[in-house]
């Protein structure tokens, strides 16, 4: 607190260190007016009226620490809470039409009970970008009926595991918003919930994001090349249910695809062949992400970048089956490769590493273990403004 007296033009706050009570909050917003974005963790009970005192704030990160806590207490343990409001209909409303000025927020480990999260719902009227993870609910009673007022200027949403809320997120979704732009759920998903979100959103989705090992398949790859003609960006992680015909006939119908990111699945690898087709469906793909398939091999990979040409960002990490050989190629076939990720890619050494950095005229990064860079690389990179990173 003492430190929010004495900085009185701070814009960005970050207090992670415990609970901090919605007091002390409100003695921060007037020292501290001009704050824009704010990280905080688990006021208890869970509490947002504070956020009143923050006029000018568009980027709330906050973490219930101990949700337990507020599932264990009653109603009317809550009311007599001397950090407890209620969502009486005079205290509901921000003062204004507009609500708050909150466009980022992102809750984490919100209880089953949820209690205080009717009163933010409907003061959320600006959000652009909304993220949940670790929540059990989006609140009770009310509560459910006042989130969708949040929804509807909503550009992107990211759900982590957070698989009981899935349903009733995507419902309402495709109810009430026709401006979602991007999807993430990652860790917990519902099969019926996704496929009757993608047919039935009114939204023109570009980026989807998906890391559901049980929950998504073949079934949900084909609508999405239905229904989202206009999508830029599909990124799959660990989804072991899908198959190399689910994936070719996406290419087939989403030749505006420019990112693609099939991160541990293993139909790369038990489907040989699949990545040839997709290079030649996909020759718009700028980004590239084949991370963590340690059974892919040289064939398969420069198979694929024979066709794609027009690639800048390509990340390998941890393909262990792929060697220096891969690596001369991938230079010949794709010239304007400005980030390079090879990290945990053993059996690419000080040789392949040389040819990236050497070979590639537009180069800006590159991943890569020290020990691999070569003094005459390191010395090519200095004059050239490459960044290696490890």
């Amino acid at each position: 607190m003492s430190v929010a007296s004495n900085c009185s033009n701070l814009h960005l706050l970050r207090f992670l260190a415990g609970p901090i009570s919605p007091s002390s909050l409100i003695y921060v917003s007037n020292s501290c007016k001009h704050l824009t974005s704010l990280q905080v963790s688990s006021p208890r009970p869970l509490n947002f009226h504070w956020l009143k005192n923050f006029p000018f704030l568009k980027d709330l990160s906050f973490t219930n620490s101990s949700p337990k806590y507020d599932d264990y207490l009653t109603l009317h343990s809550l009311n007599s809470h001397p950090d407890y409001d209620s969502d009486s209909e005079e205290e509901t409303q921000v003062s204004g039409k507009s609500g708050l000025c909150l466009e980022t927020l992102c809750l984490s480990g919100i209880g089953a009970e949820g209690h205080g999260m009717k009163w933010l719902w409907k003061n959320c009227k600006n959000l652009r970008n909304l993220r949940l993870k670790n929540c059990e609910s989006i609140g009770y009673g009310d509560s459910f009926t006042s989130f969708f007022n949040c929804l509807k200027n909503l550009e992107q949403i990211e759900v982590r595991t957070s698989r009981t809320i899935v349903d009733v997120v995507l419902f309402q979704l495709s109810e009430h918003c026709n401006s979602l732009d991007s999807l993430l759920l990652y860790d917990g998903g519902s099969r019926e919930g996704l496929h009757r979100f993608i047919t039935s959103t009114k939204s023109s989705i570009k980026r989807l994001d998906f890391r559901l090992p049980l929950d998504l398949d073949n079934y949900h790859i084909s609508a999405i090349g239905e229904c989202f003609n206009g999508l830029v960006s599909l990124r799959l992680q660990s989804c072991c249910l899908i198959t190399g015909e689910g994936l070719k006939n996406l290419g087939a119908d989403s030749m505006k695809l420019e990112e693609l990111a099939l991160i541990n699945c293993d139909v790369v690898e038990r489907e040989p062949g699949l990545l040839t087709t997709l290079g030649q469906n996909l020759k718009g793909l700028r980004k590239l992400d084949l991370s963590f398939n340690e059974m892919l091999v040289d064939k398969e990979l420069v198979s694929m970048l024979a066709s794609c040409k027009n690639l800048v960002d390509i990340q390998l990490r941890g393909c262990r089956g792929i060697t220096n050989s891969a690596m001369v190629l991938m230079c010949k076939n794709c010239k304007g490769l400005e980030n390079v990720d090879i990290r945990q890619c053993s059996r690419v050494g000080v040789e392949g590493v040389d040819v990236i950095l050497m070979a590639l005229p537009k180069l800006i990064s590159v991943l890569v273990e020290d020990i691999k860079v070569s003094s005459d690389a390191k010395k090519w990179v200095s004059k050239k403004f490459i960044v290696i990173d490890i």
